[in-house]
């Protein structure tokens, strides 16, 4: 059986997975952390940055994290990035040997 290589994330990739597990949603740290497979003080220091750059924002009634508009940005600009990365390697040449 082939066993799946763990590959280290960016740290846009990061953020860009916590917005998304955020997207229009209303939702709590805890699921975020399982959606996201962060550790907690990973992912504590991750909402700081996303706090303190208006990408989430969190309810305090509710305990509960939403992304903003900022954060929606940031997630369509990174799937674009994506986007032109995969068309790319599609049109590179591989290396002949």
């Amino acid at each position: 059986m082939k066993q799946l290589r763990q590959q280290h994330r960016s740290r846009s990739e990061i953020i860009a997975s916590i917005l998304a597990t955020a997207n229009g949603n209303r939702i709590r740290q805890t699921e975020i952390l399982y959606k996201t497979y962060l550790s907690h003080t990973l992912l504590k220091d991750y909402l700081l940055f996303l706090i303190e750059n208006d990408l989430i924002e969190y309810t305090t009634g509710d305990r509960s994290f939403k992304t903003t508009e900022k954060g929606m940005r940031f997630l369509r600009m990174y799937s674009q990035m994506n986007d032109l990365m995969i068309i790319k390697q599609h049109q590179v040449a591989p290396f002949s040997t």
